[in-house]
């Protein structure tokens, strides 16, 4: 009989050593602990599966009551006599047959249990998801852990509910495999008279991550996470623990005319001890050197861990020998990691001032196309215009340097949102994953892939393993939600929404997955509340209308999503370069106008709007299957004999 379930260990430690002392004693405390266990997990519903020695086996229908019941066990057992008792919990598929029970998470539940400590109860992300709400549950993040026998580091939690044991981080060293070889490199510090100046700090700091992604062996930790402690005084323990790292680089920049100082430290993420630092004061010109021999010692450092033998390899190559063509590049950097249009297009303009005064600039080119690949797959360009430059810049990067994952992942972002070429989209952004697997970019256009060829599973895994290269990135976070819903998986998606806005309250793409996954679950009311707030967030009366129209259609209020789309027209009246047609496909879906919503999907076709072969399979158009222009559409988007 297979089973989900609330999955409980609980151990009594130091009961060998109490026997070997006073036996009686021993006995004593284990009956005292079963009397306990006994009592309390019957009245939370739950069931004593199996005792194994000074040990027991629990399951139960719900987390909350298993955690409820772990917390009442560890109080009456702190009470004298006094039980030293580990707990680990966590929710997963099981089988029991004849009494004995199977599954992974049997495993993954025993494993947390044993990183427990007497006094503790510890448990699994999905446990920490089920109580979110639970106003008398409270949990303290421990950070994540490889556990034997388990593939994945998992992300562990402490209730820290008063009379429990909360250890620190420190504690738990020797119960685990400890993070090894893996480094985040936090923004260093703009110490330069001028403000204006943030650019070239957060560039050198790029810089520097890319560097470290060459190292075999060692793990980098995505620029969207480490650069979200920019400006916090953050504690580095803690920064290890989310990050799920064991080294941490960090260091200022002042920057004077044509000198800068580069100050950095290498510290251990476990202790906050110190590695390493050093200081260096140099002409401009010599930045690329600079980067160089930072980036060489940290490599030689974390290789410690795997061998003896030290590289002297170049990790940094100079991309051009104009600094001013690099500052460009660098302010272009700045205003594309901020990822809205209007930045997008200053980016671009920076970029291609770089490429005019040095036409062999390998990364500029790469950047640019991947800022115009954004402007034609989001409508804020025509997709021909867009797409045009994005190959013609992309191929120019490639033709200068082959090893370059940016350049990989624009030429695969236009096989993918605009051609249409399955397979070179696939071979092109994989080879972007594997040169730089902290570019998770590419693996957000993978994901794409994987949804618009129906493969909805590995769409779903490639954006959890981005997740382990960016754990708290929003993006990335974000794209994981979307491939939850795509692949009908409504409530992770809600799960990981509700995640992602304890993160950023206020981030409105979130909040709108969260009103498509309340919508489609049957609450369309509440979803139209959401999506109003959406509405007025965006503070313009023509834009993010598409939520808003499907929400009043599903509430029953047609003439509200018909001003909708008047107003969606209105836009695309005033601004002739947007392409809408997919929002007035959703609404004239929504109202059951089915022959106006292929009009416009077939619209987004002859436009090239590469996102409709992801969207005509979103949970709002389950039914379009069954329409044989959905077969249509599917031919026309080259995925009907793609395999």
């Amino acid at each position: 009989m297979r089973q989900l379930a609330a999955i409980m260990f609980s151990d009594m430690t130091g009961y060998t050593a109490l026997m070997q002392q006073n036996e009686q004693l021993a006995k004593d405390k284990r009956r005292r602990m079963k009397e306990v266990l006994e009592t309390s997990v019957s009245v939370h519903y739950g069931k004593i599966l199996q005792y194994y020695g000074d040990g027991a086996l629990s399951i139960f229908n719900s987390a909350i009551d298993g955690v409820n019941c772990a917390v009442e066990i560890q109080l009456s057992l702190q009470r004298e006599p006094k039980v030293d008792l580990r707990i680990g919990i966590h929710t997963g598929d099981i089988s029991i047959e004849d009494e004995t029970i199977y599954g992974d998470g049997v495993n993954l539940a025993s494993r947390i249990e044993s990183l427990a400590v007497p006094g503790s109860i510890f448990i699994s992300e999905k446990v920490f998801d089920e109580i979110g709400n639970q106003e008398n549950l409270t949990a303290r993040e421990m950070g994540f852990f490889e556990l034997k026998n388990v593939i994945k580091p998992v992300r562990i939690f402490a209730i820290e509910n008063k009379g429990l044991v909360v250890p620190t981080r420190d504690a738990l060293k020797g119960k685990t495999k400890q993070p090894a070889n893996r480094i985040a490199v936090l923004p260093f510090v703009n110490m330069s008279a001028d403000p204006e100046n943030e650019y070239f700090s957060d560039g050198i700091t790029e810089e520097l991550l890319n560097a470290f992604t060459k190292v075999d062996g060692l793990q980098v930790t995505s620029r969207t996470s480490a650069f979200s402690f920019k400006g916090k005084n953050s504690d580095i323990r803690e920064i290890g623990i989310q990050l799920n790292v064991d080294r941490i680089l960090e260091g200022s920049v002042r920057k004077a005319g044509n000198r800068v100082r580069i100050s950095a430290q290498l510290i251990n993420a476990a202790d906050g001890y110190h590695i390493w630092s050093e200081a260096y004061d140099r002409s401009l010109t010599d930045i690329f050197e600079v980067q160089n021999e930072i980036s060489s010692i940290i490599a030689n450092k974390c290789r410690e861990n795997l061998t003896a033998k030290k590289h002297e390899e170049k990790l940094v190559k100079a991309p051009t020998q104009n600094i001013e063509a690099y500052t460009f590049f660098l302010k272009g950097l700045h205003f594309h990691n901020k990822v809205t249009p209007s930045d997008t297009k200053k980016a671009i303009e920076y970029f291609e001032k770089a490429i005019t005064l040095e036409p062999g600039y390998a990364h500029a080119y790469a950047t640019a196309a991947a800022g115009y690949a954004f402007l034609g797959a989001t409508g804020q360009m025509q997709p021909n215009e867009a797409f045009e430059i994005v190959h013609t810049y992309s191929d120019k990067a490639l033709q200068l340097d082959s090893s370059l994952a940016a350049g990989y992942s624009a030429k695969g972002s236009a096989y993918l949102l605009y051609d249409w070429k399955w397979k070179q989209a696939y071979e092109s952004l994989l080879k972007a994953v594997e040169l730089h697997p902290a570019t998770t970019e590419a693996h957000q256009l993978l994901s794409l892939y994987y949804l618009g060829t129906g493969q909805k599973k590995e769409g779903v895994d490639i954006m959890e393993k981005a997740l382990e290269a960016d754990p708290i990135s929003p993006i990335v976070n974000q794209y994981l939600a979307e491939a939850y819903l795509n692949a009908g998986r409504t409530d992770d998606a809600l799960k990981q929404v509700e995640r992602l806005l304890d993160l950023y309250p206020n981030m409105r793409v979130a909040l709108e997955t969260k009103g498509w996954c309340i919508g489609i679950k049957g609450d369309w009311k509440k979803a139209l509340e959401i999506f109003e707030e959406v509405h007025r967030l965006i503070k313009h009366p023509l834009k993010g209308l598409a939520p808003l129209g499907c929400a009043y259609a599903q509430s029953g209020e047609p003439e509200k999503a018909q001003e909708c789309i008047h107003r969606i027209e209105q836009r695309q009246i005033e601004e002739p370069g947007t392409v809408l047609d997919i929002d007035l496909a959703m609404i004239w879906w929504s109202l059951g106008e089915k022959d106006k919503a292929f009009h416009y999907l077939f619209q987004c076709v002859e436009k090239r709007m590469g996102v409709v072969a992801i969207l005509i399979d979103h949970p709002m158009f389950k039914e379009a299957p069954y329409d044989p222009r959905y077969q249509l559409l599917k031919e026309k988007l080259n995925l009907v004999d793609y395999k």
